[in-house]
């Protein structure tokens, strides 16, 4: 069994993103409604002000270290964690895992039309690919039983939510005992990627753990959900000392 680190009491898996794959592969053999979640800075400091939200997190099958800013405070916690693990990476690997075993994917999430362009694109790339069905993001609770219904009459094998956090996480765990998939995760904007209406960082920022750089720079008015980070790295150096504290008493 693999090892979790408890950042702000969120607990990340710690694992390789291979490990996290091999896993991921794993959950798609049971019977169960596994959940993959993804959490960043952002979602960590939102869990730790929103109880319900944190006990979500930590009753997923895995939860990934989303963000550069996640690996640092583990190493801040002298708990380390062997790599960044992105959402979106490890979406884009079970797309292609998908493809070459006939599993079939349902989108639901994000914009009208961008779940519609998000299925050309990938199966314009994968041939093979079974999209089983996609519904966009904009819904009422008094829509979800024909969400519902809709994912499950399609036979997915897998559920791909892209609603943001933590609306996307509650969304999966509220209804997990109504879904019949195998695997359902939340994926924030990754249909808006996958449909071409955003683009990923150059590999070259992703590679120096700098993608957060670019996306400031295509669009700096989101200079205020960045300054999360630095707050997010204060909170846990207070949590830091606080634990030591109480443990020297």
């Amino acid at each position: 069994m693999n090892n979790k680190v408890s950042i702000l009491g969120v607990k990340i898996d710690s694992m390789t993103f291979n490990q996290t794959f091999e896993k991921t592969k794993s959950l798609l053999e049971t019977d169960n409604v596994d959940m993959i979640f993804t959490p960043n800075p952002e979602i960590i400091m939102h869990a730790h002000r929103d109880e319900e939200f944190k006990n979500i997190l930590n009753t997923a099958s895995i939860c990934t270290a989303d963000g550069i800013g996640v690996v640092k405070a583990a190493n801040i916690l002298n708990t380390p964690l062997p790599e960044r693990v992105a959402g979106f990476d490890l979406a884009s690997l079970i797309i292609e895992y998908a493809s070459e075993t006939g599993k079939s994917i349902f989108f639901f999430g994000a914009a009208p039309n961008v779940a519609d362009a998000a299925k050309k694109r990938l199966t314009e790339k994968y041939p093979s690919l079974k999209i089983a069905g996609t519904r966009n993001g904009y819904f009422t609770n008094d829509d979800t039983p024909e969400i519902i219904e809709q994912i499950n009459q399609s036979r997915a094998d897998v559920l791909f939510v892209c609603l943001g956090a933590p609306k996307q996480e509650k969304w999966i765990c509220n209804n997990r005992d109504k879904l019949n998939v195998k695997l359902a995760l939340g994926l924030g904007g990754a249909l808006d990627v996958f449909a071409g209406v955003t683009k990923r960082a150059p590999k070259i920022f992703i590679n120096l753990n700098l993608e957060w750089f670019y996306r400031l720079l295509k669009n700096p008015s989101r200079i205020g959900r960045f300054m999360a980070l630095p707050k997010f790295i204060v909170t846990v150096k207070k949590e830091k000392k606080r634990n030591k504290n109480e443990i020297t008493k």
